[in-house]
C-alpha cells in the first residue's frame, strides 16, 4: 500500500474510532475521559486517580458510585501499564455505557493520537469528552511555500492555518555593476553564473525540505516579485516530483521574507480552497461520463460491483466516501456449513440476524467474522496496485457518491462485462 493510501486509511480509521467513542452514552456521569500529555509523569497521574477514587466514594447514587469506582480502578490498571506516555500522549475512555432496557455494559478505549496532546485532563460525565481529538479529525493540509527573487529566498510550509519558516538565505548576487566597455560582458556573465548557483542552492534546499514529505504535500506555492520565479520554475531547478506539485499560476508577491510567505498564502487562499474540490469534481465527473456511455464504460459503482472489479484487478482508482460506515460480516449456515458475506451498517451489525442461507435457504446462520468494509477495500486495492481517493462528504460530489452510489465507486482500467441492476446513475449532475 502506498504512503498516500496508508495516510488516508490512517485518517479514516482515526475518524471511525472517534465516531465509535462518541456513540457511547452513560445513564449518569459514569464515563471517564483521561488525557495524558507527552512528558507527564505516570506517578502524578496515578496519584490523581487515587484521589479521585477516594472522592467517588461520596457519590450518593449506589449504582453510579459503583460504576465510577470500577471505571477508576480499571483506568488505574491501564495507566499502570505505561512507564511513560507515548510520544504524542495517550487518551483513555472508560466507563459503563447504556444499552437499553435499563442495562449497561463496560467499555474501554485507548487512543494514541496522530498529533501531540497539549493538555492533561480528567473528566467524568454522561458522555466521553472528545474535543481535543475532534480537533485532529480533519488532518491539516500541508503546502510547500517558496518566495524568491535574485537577492533572497524564503522557504516555508503551511500546515492547516499555521505558516512555518523552514529556511531563509541571502544570495549575494550583485544586482548592478558600474563597469563599462569590454568588462561589461564579463561582469554580466559573472552575475548570471552567481544567479544560477543561487537557484541551484534554492532547488537543493527545497528538495531537502520537501522530498521526504512529498506524499503528504498537497502542493507547492511559488511566488515573488518580478520574473525570477517564472525563470526558476521554467528551468526546472526543483526535483521533478516537486516540479509537478507547483501550483499554477505562480503568484506575484512584493516580499521574499517571512512577510512574503504570509502574502503568498493570502493571495493563494481562493486557489487552495478550490484545488481539492476541483480534483474531487474531476474524478466524479469522469466516473459519471463513463457510466453514461452506451457501451460498457470504465466505471463500477455500488459495493457489489466494486468488490467484483477489485477481485480481478480491474480498478484504477477507488473512490470511497469519508462518511461510509459499514462492516463486512461473514456468516456460516448451521445446516449446510456454507459461508457467505454481507455488508451491514454499523448499527445493524449487533442486531439478531434473520439472514437465510443463499445455498439451502435454511439456517440458522451465525456470524463468524467481522471486518471494516472500507479497510477491506483499501487492502484489496493495494493488492492490485489501484489508487485510492477518499471523497469528502461535505461537497456536492461527495454527497452524490454517498447517496447515489452507496458510498463507493471505481474508475476501471478496462470494462467489466456486467453492471449491477440494483443501482442506477443519477439522471443529471
Amino acid at each position: 500500500m502506498s504512503d498516500s493510501a496508508d495516510l488516508q486509511l490512517a485518517r479514516y480509521s482515526f475518524r471511525r474510532k472517534i465516531d465509535e467513542i462518541a456513540a457511547a452514552r452513560g445513564r449518569a456521569t459514569e464515563l471517564i475521559s483521561l488525557y495524558v500529555s507527552p512528558g507527564k509523569q505516570i506517578s502524578d497521574v496515578m496519584g490523581y486517580l487515587r484521589n479521585e477514587y477516594a472522592q467517588s466514594s461520596n457519590i450518593k447514587s449506589r449504582t453510579t458510585r459503583k460504576n465510577v469506582m470500577w471505571a477508576i480502578e480499571s483506568l488505574m490498571g491501564r495507566v499502570r501499564q505505561y512507564k511513560e506516555p507515548p510520544a504524542n500522549g495517550v487518551a483513555f475512555f472508560v466507563g459503563n455505557k447504556a444499552v437499553g432496557a435499563d442495562k449497561s455494559e463496560t467499555v474501554t478505549f485507548i487512543v494514541e493520537p496522530p498529533e501531540p496532546l497539549n493538555t492533561y485532563l480528567y473528566r467524568c460525565d454522561s458522555n466521553f469528552f472528545l474535543d481535543p481529538l475532534l480537533a485532529m479529525v480533519h488532518e491539516p493540509d500541508i503546502w510547500g511555500l517558496i518566495v524568491m527573487d535574485r537577492a533572497e529566498v524564503t522557504i516555508g510550509q503551511l500546515k492547516g492555518k499555521r505558516i512555518e519558516v523552514l529556511r531563509n538565505r541571502q544570495s549575494q548576487v550583485p544586482s548592478k555593476h558600474g563597469r563599462g566597455g569590454q568588462s561589461a560582458h564579463r561582469f554580466e556573465r559573472m552575475i548570471e553564473h552567481a544567479a544560477h548557483e543561487f537557484f541551484v542552492r534554492c532547488g537543493e534546499m527545497s528538495n531537502e525540505l520537501f522530498l521526504p514529505k512529498k506524499d503528504e504535500l498537497k502542493g507547492i506555492l511559488l511566488g515573488g516579485p518580478g520574473a525570477t520565479k517564472e525563470y526558476f520554475y521554467k528551468e526546472t531547478y526543483l526535483h521533478y516530483e516537486l516540479q509537478q506539485k507547483v501550483v499554477q499560476p505562480l503568484f506575484d508577491v512584493g516580499y521574499t521574507d517571512e512577510y512574503g510567505l504570509r502574502e503568498l498564502v493570502e493571495k493563494a487562499t481562493q486557489t487552495l480552497h478550490g484545488l481539492e474540490l476541483t480534483e474531487e469534481k474531476r474524478l466524479i465527473q469522469k466516473l459519471l461520463s463513463e457510466i453514461r456511455r452506451a457501451e460498457a464504460g470504465l466505471a463500477a459503482y455500488g459495493e457489489k460491483d466494486v468488490e467484483a472489479a477489485l477481485a480481478v484487478g480491474a480498478v484504477q482508482t477507488l473512490l470511497v466516501s469519508e462518511g461510509m460506515r459499514k462492516k463486512r460480516v461473514e456468516f456460516r449456515c448451521g445446516q449446510c456449513q456454507t459461508t457467505f458475506s454481507k455488508s451491514l451498517a454499523d448499527d445493524d451489525v449487533d442486531k439478531p440476524t434473520t439472514e437465510p442461507c443463499p445455498n439451502c435457504g435454511g439456517g440458522p446462520v451465525t456470524k463468524v467474522n467481522t471486518e471494516d468494509a472500507v479497510e477491506r477495500m483499501f487492502r484489496r486495492a493495494a493488492e492490485s496496485g489501484a489508487d485510492v481517493r477518499m471523497i469528502s462528504s461535505e461537497s456536492e460530489e461527495g454527497e452524490m457518491l454517498a447517496k447515489a452510489f452507496a458510498g463507493v465507486a471505481a474508475i476501471l482500467r478496462y470494462p467489466m462485462a456486467t453492471r449491477s441492476p440494483l443501482l442506477r446513475p443519477p439522471a443529471s449532475t
